[in-house]
């Protein structure tokens, strides 16, 4: 597991602020918003996330039947606070199997949904084409939000994103057949709106997804 900030659009090493930059630098991508170290599945972990972020937090509420809280990740410092989140959930997928779902919140730029769904960012950018159909809906803090299929991740993943609160959502999905949990309309909900309810996340192991693509 990461000891340290990293990259949000490679995973690469960062370098702190210091004399001569008063942000965190890339060696590919320049200032970033560094990429916390992620750590294991917990309620207590999940509120320091939510306590800092200035972006939803997002989590299908209620969870699916059988599903539990796999991981979160955050990207931004304590002066600028979480530009970015991801959560992951995992639970029996809707053909079988195993399926994995991971939400990412994010101010434009940041690229970290691109970064977990395998594309080319930061964002989905010509991927996408909000001229169509959406492909999939959900409910995001009690709006309507449509998502579209994501063109160009890789084939073991659905990729979806869209906007809900003026900031990019992205629904990545593995397998890529249970993508099919995105046509039931998942209601999600921004942590930083819930109660006492959380207290009672059901957390399961670490899922692999949130510590960077494979």
């Amino acid at each position: 597991m990461r000891g340290e900030p990293s990259c949000p659009k490679c995973g690469g090493r960062v370098r702190a602020p210091g004399l001569f930059s008063d942000s965190w630098q890339c060696a590919v991508h320049g200032a970033v918003h560094p990429l916390q170290p992620v750590i294991p599945p917990s309620v207590e972990g999940l509120g320091v996330v939510v306590h800092r972020t200035r972006v939803p937090v997002w989590m299908p509420w209620p969870l699916p039947v059988g599903w539990l809280f796999t991981g979160v990740a955050s990207a931004g410092d304590d002066r600028s606070g979480g530009r970015a989140t991801a959560v992951a959930c995992s639970g029996p997928g809707p053909l079988g199997g195993m399926g994995e779902l991971l939400l990412v919140a994010e101010e434009l730029g940041v690229g970290l949904g691109a970064h977990f769904a395998g594309i080319d960012g930061p964002d989905p950018g010509s991927g996408i084409d909000v001229s169509a159909p959406p492909h999939a809906k959900v409910v995001a803090a009690g709006r309507p939000t449509p998502l579209w299929h994501v063109k160009g991740a890789p084939d073991d993943r659905a990729v979806f994103a869209g906007e809900a609160r003026g900031l990019w959502l992205w629904a990545i999905v593995w397998p890529e057949q249970s993508g099919l949990l995105m046509y039931d309309e998942l209601v999600l909900t921004d942590l930083r709106d819930a109660g006492a309810e959380i207290e009672l996340l059901p957390c399961g192991a670490l899922s692999p997804r949130v510590l960077g693509p494979a």
